[in-house]
């Protein structure tokens, strides 16, 4: 199973469990996380990764640069996963156990809460491989840390701590390695236990007050990537991240 789920008093874990891969995005285990948002009954969800990370974003070992039609898996994978966490009545927390790559960074940062382990790492990862910020990320980045973090994030594709985030704003907490887990069942229980329509509520409040389009941001980003998806420094940068070299990019 490539998404494990459990429930327990109120609280629905959804743990991507693709640990080889560093839980990277398949089309299956988009789909399957996506439903299982929607079809959610608990007070809260808690979205993790199994192994040392929380994801690696998309899997590029299922990617064709030559021929990916990128657009359409933004918009029909994608973007109902981003809205689903969006959508959905209760609270979601991201426990980000490792590294947050790509798509794998914007996933976490569309939940409602991000708690992060201390050797966490959070990685715009899409220049190294001749992409653009999708899943949203150009829409929650620069509403998070403003445009000046936001530029260098993803410009640099340089890696962001999880120290780093929190005092950037970026996410709630970055909590040593050994208080991870219990802080985010703490943190968990705490949500479940609490008033269910007030959090629903200012959930929605929160969501409605950061302005803009996250709908229109999400199609100019899949539009985007089909352009920069069309060039060919994405099969470069898909071949060197598959051989391990530094991309040679136009």
């Amino acid at each position: 199973m490539t998404l494990l789920v459990d429930e327990a008093e109120g609280v629905l874990r959804l743990t991507l469990n693709r640990p080889e891969a560093m839980n990277a995005l398949t089309s299956a285990l988009r789909l399957a996380l996506t439903q299982a948002i929607r079809g959610a009954t608990a007070r809260v969800i808690v979205i993790t990764g199994a192994g040392r990370g929380f994801c690696a974003g998309q899997d590029l070992a299922e990617v064709d640069p030559a021929a990916a039609d990128l657009e359409r898996v933004l918009r029909e994978e994608y973007e109902p996963l981003v809205q689903a966490i969006i959508a959905a009545p209760m609270p979601v927390i991201a426990a980000v156990n490792g590294v947050a790559a790509g798509a794998g960074a914007n996933l976490a940062l569309a939940c409602d809460l991000v708690i992060a382990a201390e050797s966490a790492v959070f990685i715009q990862a899409f220049a190294r491989i001749g992409l653009v910020p999708d899943a949203g990320g150009s829409f929650f980045l620069p509403r998070l840390i403003g445009m000046a973090r936001a530029m260098g994030a993803v410009l640099l594709a340089e890696p962001v701590t999880a120290r780093q985030a929190e005092a950037w704003g970026m996410i709630w907490q970055a909590v040593p390695d050994a208080e991870f887990s219990g802080v985010v069942a703490a943190r968990a229980a705490a949500l479940a236990s609490g008033p269910a329509l007030a959090l629903a509520e200012g959930k929605r409040l929160i969501r409605g007050a950061m302005g803009g389009d996250l709908a229109a941001q999400m199609a100019r980003e899949a539009s985007a990537q089909a352009r920069a998806g069309a060039h060919p420094d994405f099969i470069e940068g898909v071949a060197a991240f598959r051989a391990k070299r530094k991309p040679g990019f136009l």
